[in-house]
């Protein structure tokens, strides 16, 4: 079971997988966002067969109160039509503060300004990942009990 995760950014994709377990988040790419949304679904479709992905989870843009931000609306009709073209589930997942704790990793690891442009958007599908993965694990771990 491998998961992709999407940082849609407006000039980058940002691209995450897990490892095959579901445990663990690594950046992919970064893929060019000028094309048209068929073009991007298809950059998509390309890297998901290549690696066998099973679900994919895009990055919902949401304001600080938890409202669905600016490009919310873009980032649901782009995950439904990602969804319908490649018939692999897709989920949602809160991206708040992930560019900006993307940035601060980056300059804290010594990562140069101009290598930071470049990464930054996969660095925040590696978090937007991380976090969804967490979150299954706990989810799936809250009903077990310890003997």
């Amino acid at each position: 079971m491998r998961i992709m995760a999407l940082d849609l950014g407006i000039k980058k994709i940002g691209v995450a997988l897990s490892d095959p377990l579901g445990y663990t988040a690594q950046g992919l790419k970064s893929i060019s966002a000028k094309g048209t949304a068929g073009e991007n679904i298809e950059a998509i479709r390309q890297i998901a067969l290549e690696n066998e992905v099973t679900m994919i989870v895009v990055g919902l843009p949401k304001n600080m109160d938890g409202r669905p931000g600016f490009q919310a609306e873009k980032a649901r009709d782009f995950a439904g039509r990602l969804e319908e073209a490649l018939n692999l589930p897709v989920e949602m997942w809160d991206e708040r503060l992930t560019t900006v704790a993307s940035e601060k990793l980056l300059i804290e690891a010594g990562v140069s300004r101009a290598r930071r442009r470049q990464v930054i958007d996969q660095m925040s599908a590696v978090l937007i990942l991380q976090g969804y993965l967490d979150y299954r694990v706990n989810r799936n771990n809250s009903g077990r009990t310890n003997r």
